[in-house]
């Protein structure tokens, strides 16, 4: 499970639909049926967050929207929702095509570009702008970048690993992770506390961020619901930050590595963008619902590489799935790479295929093993904006430049607490393609006016080692 846990986990379906296993000391069961997966997560009374991946994501994150128990979360979601919804999304198009474009601006022929860096940069500042506005400048945004690789890079074991004493030793790991975790708290603390005095200035602006929205939360919750405290609109900012910077640029970078990989996908990507974006540096949003091939790029490597690939549950009380009594307390982890990866759920399921997802396709694979963002009740809040946010930064940044992989062996997937490159180092090619002309609006397969995902309704139905901690 350490060693290899992408191997190890693809290998658990032979032996049934729920698998019993052991981490340390602890016994826990991984769930390898999506029909499983969507009862538990529909379940959240006897299946909550739970687990050691949730007791050490508390210590980071506190009782969060991701890591609040069950009774708390339906409060904490209605507060935090708001900015995330699909109608608002659209307002941030803009936003992410600026800072896209701003990412590849400097990029010259033949330079070899740190992908995975430039795209953490790149989502960094995206999450930050729509948490706080312009609060942070330049240097916190790097500093809050920095911060967020060194948390990540120490999350896995933390999460997996039930012994507390390892961490306890001052390693220079250990001691990095414990920095960067404390370095997080004290910016967003400052952003917070500053604009807190700004609001008492004379003529004072409000700003459109989720900041303010969270502030405003804490004075007053709205619809009968208790306001956040002041810790927990602190909690809420430290996960939106986290889990909004790093997921989307893991994508990102998998997307780029995958399509370098495969030049039938990225050839048609080029195609497309070419005749939707007529020689425009960005798209526009209403150009979203037109890019259907570069959706399905995004969509199809959330399958092929989730970087959300393993999470825990932890039951609260005796129960019985798939014909196994689980006592209270009972551990249970389940695995979307797993589900993706699953030769009964998807045919050939290591083959990166975009198409699959087109409209007018067949269904791509077993109803409900599709699940990047989870499901129920607890589905992630911003899979409307990771799809967008993602969407049009692959479209501004493979419009203009081909990313090519250096000769020799390429980077493995090295899981952390979440999966994908993190170290990936491409050479830039400008692309000179002559762009199409136009098409009108009705040659280009349209999707639903909202730009959803075409998968099944998730509500209803090498040396894979891991990095150091």
């Amino acid at each position: 499970m350490f060693r290899r846990p992408l191997e190890f986990l693809n290998s658990l379906p032979a032996h049934g639909d729920l698998v019993g296993i052991r981490l340390g000391p602890l016994r826990a069961w991984v769930v390898c049926h999506p029909d499983l997966v969507h009862q538990m997560l529909k379940d959240t009374h006897t299946f909550d967050r739970g687990g050691t991946q949730y007791e050490r994501l508390r210590s980071l994150l506190g009782d969060s929207v991701v890591t609040c128990p069950h009774a708390e979360h339906r409060r904490q979601r209605r507060l935090v929702q708001p900015p995330f919804r699909p109608s608002r999304v659209a307002d941030f198009t803009e936003l992410m095509g600026e800072e896209a474009e701003l990412t590849c601006r400097d990029w010259r022929a033949g330079q070899q570009v740190d992908v995975s860096s430039a795209l953490l940069a790149m989502t960094t500042r995206v999450i930050s702008r729509v948490l706080f506005s312009d609060s942070l400048d330049a240097a916190t945004a790097t500093e809050v970048r920095r911060c967020l690789a060194d948390v990540v890079r120490g999350l896995f074991l933390r999460t997996l690993v039930p012994v507390d004493a390892a961490f306890r030793l001052p390693t220079p790991a250990n001691r990095r992770y414990r920095k960067a975790v404390a370095h997080l708290h004290t910016i967003v603390d400052g952003v917070i506390a500053e604009r807190r005095r700004s609001a008492r200035a004379p003529r004072a602006v409000r700003r459109a961020d989720v900041l303010q929205t969270l502030l405003e939360a804490a004075g007053d919750g709205g619809d009968g619901l208790p306001a956040l405290s002041g810790q927990e609109v602190h909690d809420q900012l430290i996960t939106l930050l986290l889990t909004g910077a790093e997921t989307v640029a893991l994508c990102l970078s998998s997307a780029f590595s995958l399509l370098a990989r495969n030049p039938e996908a990225e050839r048609r990507l080029h195609a497309e963008l070419d005749a939707v974006l007529a020689g425009r540096v960005r798209p526009a949003p209403d150009d979203l619902p037109r890019l259907v091939h570069t959706r399905s790029v995004v969509t199809e490597t959330l399958r092929h590489s989730p970087p959300g690939w393993l999470f825990t549950r932890a039951t609260t009380r005796d129960t019985v799935l798939a014909g196994h009594r689980l006592a209270k307390g009972s551990m249970v982890l389940y695995s979307p790479y797993l589900l993706h990866h699953d030769p009964a759920s998807f045919a050939g399921p290591d083959r990166f295929l975009p198409e699959r997802w087109l409209p007018g396709q067949t269904a791509p694979g077993r109803p409900g093993a599709m699940i990047p963002f989870a499901a129920g009740s607890r589905k992630c809040l911003g899979d409307a904006f990771a799809m967008t946010e993602a969407t049009v930064a692959l479209a501004t940044l493979a419009r203009r430049w081909r990313l090519r992989l250096p000769p020799g062996p390429a980077e493995r997937q090295r899981p952390a607490v979440t999966l994908g490159p993190r170290r990936l180092v491409m050479t830039c090619e400008p692309r000179t393609d002559r762009p199409a002309a136009r098409p009108a609006r009705g040659d280009t397969p349209a999707l639903r006016a909202d730009g959803a995902l075409r998968v099944p309704d998730a509500r209803t139905a090498g040396d894979h080692g891991v990095d150091d901690a």
